[in-house]
């Protein structure tokens, strides 16, 4: 890594990071048939290199993301678990809330795809000041997005939540609070995205863990202070614990912001450059962004009419089902973890001109993920009623909790190949490819098939779980045959 050159270009002085196998390459060309960017991919690596520095790197990027991500998913189940004493409706009312959120989400995280990708090809090619342009560019899309959404979503709390299937006056008044208190932060944690987003493109993940650390702390403290009314702090409830999650958030912002602004980073602010559109670059973002946004809105769609159909089943089976996709998204991190891993380190390659690299990468990567998903399947299998205990422990609630964990953990190995090739292909630019999968399964396969065996055959609970497992199976194959496709290195 030139460190002299980069100080020359932008005038600073970044932190040298440690020697990876990718620096032990020479750059590749543009030669189609070079480095078997036209080839299908294989196990084969390049000379020099060995298993033994691929997972050095992958693990080096995903060990902060893992922790990261874990503490966040432990500090929302933490959040349900203190909310679920209030009732089933209160677990319910924030499980409404979920899905709108999200779709406000779409558009910038979509663009932090574009982002992140950009950013990690940029570093590849030693290119530090285009890193830094597509940083601010995505800053700004971010922030008038953000803004849009949130005003749009305070507005429409209501006749949202009302929309996902609010099954009594309690629910919809409480998921409706829960809704506008978080449309007040939502800038905040917009631009933290996008500053995490960054910072994962060069591979430094270390400093998203410090950030969003302290805030879990933060949000987990406010949580105890507000929802029962602790220590004189009044008794807000579920008012209560969306506060706390906008304060964490807020600090999250503050932290992500001075380390964005220390200059000391490969990526890094200076206000002095301006945030005037760029078309070029913002063209760039996207090209890879809109892809990635009509995968986000296809499955947020997808999502909705699936928790639609559930919530109809009524507030108790929506609160099981609540759990269930709590404690569900906790397996998910170990695959984003390493997805994370996976995103910077092919974008990286493919900036070098190294798709022999980046495949290298992937595939290891994969493997790595795969071994700690068998873990957590066995976890979730044979522990799944004491789990679900922990947020209620209403008999009927602790049983079909306990019977969903067991079909969890059957999918926890294809769940997390998944992430993780997603992971790649985003990182190459794919997106596209990674859209239509999300739109055959999530938006056609999954609420159709909860459709016919919740309504139809009238299975229930499980039935709509069926249409999820099937959902995540068939998923997970079409992202495998497009990775193993090669088709990505020329992406």
């Amino acid at each position: 890594m030139k460190i002299q050159q980069r100080q020359n270009e932008t005038s600073d002085k970044p932190r040298k990071q440690a020697q990876m196998a990718l620096d032990l390459v020479e750059p590749g060309n543009d030669d189609e048939n070079s480095h078997g960017k036209k080839e299908r991919v294989t196990r084969h690596l390049p000379p020099g290199i060995n298993s033994r520095m691929l997972y050095k790197d992958i693990v080096y990027i995903a060990w902060p993301s893992l922790i990261e991500l874990t503490l966040t998913q432990l500090a929302s189940m933490v959040d349900m678990m203190m909310v679920g004493k209030l009732g089933p409706w209160a677990i319910s009312a924030i499980g409404l809330t979920t899905q709108p959120k999200f779709l406000m989400m779409a558009t910038f995280l979509a663009m932090n795809v574009g982002a992140t990708a950009l950013v990690a090809r940029y570093k590849g090619s030693e290119e530090p000041k285009k890193s830094n342009l597509v940083f601010r560019q995505a800053l700004l899309l971010t922030l008038v997005s953000s803004i849009i959404a949130s005003i749009v979503g305070y507005i429409f709390s209501e006749p949202l939540i009302r929309f996902m299937g609010a099954a009594d006056a309690q629910t919809l008044r409480g998921g409706t609070v829960y809704l506008e208190i978080q449309m007040i932060g939502f800038v905040f944690m917009a631009l933290t995205a996008t500053v995490t987003a960054a910072f994962r493109g060069i591979g430094n993940s270390r400093i998203a863990l410090i950030y969003n650390m302290t805030a879990n702390i933060v949000n987990v403290i406010f949580n105890y202070l507000l929802i029962e009314g602790h220590f004189g702090f009044p008794r807000m409830e579920l008012a209560g614990a969306s506060l706390a999650t906008i304060i964490g958030q807020f600090v999250a912002f503050i932290l992500a912001m001075i380390a964005a602004l220390r200059g000391d980073e490969y990526v890094h602010l200076r206000f002095k450059d301006g945030f005037k559109p760029h078309k070029k670059c913002l063209a760039d973002i996207f090209k890879i962004g809109f892809p990635a946004m009509g995968e986000q809105l296809i499955l947020r769609a997808g999502i909705i009419i699936y928790s639609i159909t559930v919530a109809s089943l009524g507030t108790v089976a929506f609160a099981v089902h609540q759990i269930a996709m709590n404690i569900q998204a906790m397996s998910f991190m170990s695959g984003q973890a390493f997805a994370v891993s996976a995103t910077a380190l092919v974008g990286q390659s493919l900036g070098k001109k190294r798709p022999d690299m980046a495949q290298a990468y992937s595939s290891n990567t994969s493997r790595v993920g795969m071994a700690i998903s068998i873990l957590l399947g066995i976890i979730f299998f044979f522990f799944g009623e004491p789990i679900v205990a922990l947020y209620n422990s209403e008999p009927d609630i602790v049983r079909q909790g306990g019977e969903i964990l067991m079909l969890i953990a059957l999918i926890q190995p294809f769940q997390t190949s998944q992430f993780i090739l997603a992971g790649a292909l985003r990182g190459a630019g794919d997106t596209r490819s990674v859209a239509i999968i999300t739109f055959i399964t999530v938006l056609l396969l999954r609420p159709g098939l909860a459709l016919i065996t919740v309504k139809a055959l009238g299975w229930g609970l499980k039935g709509a779980w069926y249409a999820l497992v099937a959902d995540q199976l068939l998923r997970s194959l079409l992202v495998k045959l497009r990775y193993h496709s090669g088709v990505w290195k020329r992406a």
